[in-house]
């Protein structure tokens, strides 16, 4: 068997890529001189081997070594390498195995391509022969898995991008809900676990919220402990990649099932202003951090590292042009891989995906929001135009009475008084005549006057059982565009439970209303409105702060006197109005300001029994 080494044949794989740096060449016959020279050949060419003697100890060679090719002698002491054959192959479909006879039998040949060798070789065997049949087999071997595993990627990269497309198409198609982002999200995690895309075993989704304060956990897929293992989740979910048809709501229903794995992630809360904390810095610099056995560039918090169970995994930011939306972590929590930059990159394009559908969401909701509010600002000044007219005159009438007291009670109580007294102390008809002219006409002016405040005075309310916070909101909404104008900032801080009273709603609302505009006229350049609603031991308080002119201890002790106000413009009737419809309430208004402090109102009404 001793001939020259000559070179192999070109090959199409590189021959240091034959085998992998730990995978062997078994090399299986009883006779050891033969062993040993074909070790001794092989190893000079670079390719290592290891020996067997028996089908005993191969299969011990198969289960100490990688092996990639087997040297199979047919005849064995112990057993017949043909009926080897479908054993070797049903265990380990990429084992190439090479048949060694020392008879030539075509049949024998057959029978050994047929259980699944893929070369047979006669003995003598020529070292030029064998080195070119290992290295055509070997070459075979590493294309079938190199075509596989190009197929793989091909398949994980059309998926990807037919899931791509269909979220693109969804989201180009319908407006998003609440409801239809968590499923967009879903399917992107799904995406991003599934056997046919990035093959994460497990995938987190975290949001900040709308205050952007908090930075917490939304959804996550995968399984919920090593214990679980993959074979247990992988039925849905990995199979859910395989069908384009996305049922985005059924796979987010099925996911509710993984319990362990909803309570990490809802236990993932983290506060925006913590800013050395590694998520936060992801998505404060926008840019992925991969941690591996628990390190990188940054510190990681062991408490991440307890929650997740996990030292080595992908961080991958959320943003929008103008805002932080949150994170993605992945990790392969079970099959403990390494995460290779090429899945990074891919995660990264299922991250703008969902980032996209998360803005598109949120712009939607805003947009919902300001619709909605305008048509309830319409809908309320269109119910309440009478109210707004009447409240204006109110304001009308109290200007002109205060006008009317101011400049012309007192000189037409002072000339009627006079005439009359002249009128009993002349005795000429003609001068008498005269007098009791101007007494009556005097008279005339008096009673136009106190009708005219009979006119503004309110009349007593008609009480009925209803729930108080939808006359204060009624009210605000009366000043929406006043509020927005003049950069007015709002607080609300309402009970969970709608308080009960029994008040006239109508006279309630005009009380509330006369108190929101006092507080806007307070803050021509802006400022804040705070309504605070509570029930207090069978009271029910309702208090207005604004940030104000406020007034002077002074001017506040007369502040619900009629005619009294410190407005340049207008009567002050407004709070003495006010305080009437609440003392006809059985209630209390109290006033409380420093002077250029803001100005505090608080209406004090008795509870109506639930």
């Amino acid at each position: 068997m001793i001939e020259p080494q000559l070179p192999p044949p070109p090959s199409a794989v590189a021959e240091d890529e034959l085998l992998d740096g730990d995978e062997c060449i078994v090399i299986v016959d009883d006779y050891p001189d033969l062993v040993i020279l074909v070790q001794d050949f092989l190893g000079q060419r670079g390719l290592t081997t290891v020996i067997a003697d028996s089908a005993d100890s191969l299969h011990r060679r198969l289960v100490e070594h990688k092996v990639a090719l087997v040297l199979l002698d047919i005849g064995l002491p112990d057993a017949d390498g043909t009926a080897l054959l479908p054993e070797l192959k049903r265990d380990d479909p990429d084992l190439a195995v090479i048949m060694l006879t020392a008879v030539t039998d075509l049949q024998t040949a057959l029978a050994c391509l047929r259980y699944g060798a893929d070369d047979y070789l006669t003995k003598p065997v020529g070292f030029t022969e064998l080195l070119a049949t290992v290295h055509r087999v070997l070459e075979k071997r590493r294309l079938t898995i190199r075509n596989r595993w190009y197929q793989r990627q091909i398949e994980q990269a059309t998926f990807r991008i037919q899931l791509a497309h269909a979220l693109a198409m969804k989201m180009n198609t319908a407006y998003l809900s609440t409801m239809e982002l968590d499923e967009i999200l879903h399917a992107i995690l799904i995406g991003i676990t599934a056997e046919e895309g990035l093959r994460f075993d497990r995938a987190f989704l975290a949001l900040f919220d709308e205050s952007g304060v908090i930075l917490e956990g939304r959804l996550a897929i995968g399984p919920g402990s090593r214990e679980e293992g993959l074979p247990a989740w992988s039925g849905l979910e990995r199979q859910a990649g395989r069908s384009l048809n996305f049922d985005f709501k059924a796979r987010r229903d099925a996911q509710s099932a993984h319990a362990e794995i909803n309570r990490i992630v809802r236990a993932l809360r983290i506060e925006a202003r913590d800013s050395e904390h590694i998520l936060i810095r992801a998505v404060r610099n926008r840019k992925s951090i991969n941690v591996i056995g628990g390190q990188c560039a940054h510190a990681v918090p062991l408490e991440l590292l307890g929650l997740l169970q996990e030292d080595s995994f992908v961080i991958v930011p959320l943003f929008s042009p103008s805002r932080a939306l949150g994170v993605l972590i992945a990790d392969h929590f079970v099959s403990r891989a390494p995460i290779g930059e090429e899945q990074i990159q891919a995660l990264e394009s299922f991250a703008s995906q969902a980032s996209l559908a998360i803005e598109h969401c949120r712009l939607y909701v805003t947009m919902e929001r300001k619709i909605k509010e305008l048509e309830e600002v319409t809908s309320e000044l269109q119910k309440n135009k009478d109210l707004l007219v009447e409240t204006e005159r109110y304001s009308a009438l109290g200007h002109m009475a205060a006008q009317l007291a101011h400049s012309i009670r007192n000189p037409i109580t002072a000339i009627g008084g006079t005439a009359r007294l002249l009128a009993r102390k002349v005795e000429n008809p003609e001068w008498l005549q005269f007098l009791s002219m101007m007494a009556a006409e005097a008279g005339k002016i008096e009673k136009i006057l106190e009708d005219l405040f009979n006119f503004v005075e309110q009349s007593k309310p008609v009480l009925e059982r209803t729930h108080l916070l939808p006359l204060v909101r009624k009210a605000l909404l009366l000043h929406f565009n006043a509020l927005n104008n003049r950069n007015i900032t709002k607080t609300f801080i309402f009970p969970e439970r709608d308080p009960l009273v029994r008040v006239d709603p109508r006279q309630i609302q005009q009380a509330l209303v006369h108190l929101i505009r006092n507080s806007i006229e307070a803050m021509p350049q802006g400022g804040e409105l705070t309504v605070n609603v509570a029930e207090e031991n069978e009271r029910v308080v309702i208090a207005l702060s604004d940030t104000g002119q406020g007034m002077s201890r002074e001017d506040l002790g007369h502040a619900t006197d009629p005619f009294y106000t410190t407005k340049m413009v207008g009567a002050g009737m407004g709070l003495a109005l006010v305080r009437r419809i609440i003392q006809d309430h059985e209630g209390e208004l109290i006033l409380a300001s420093d002077a250029h402090r803001g100005m505090r109102a608080t209406i004090v009404l008795p509870a109506a029994p639930r």
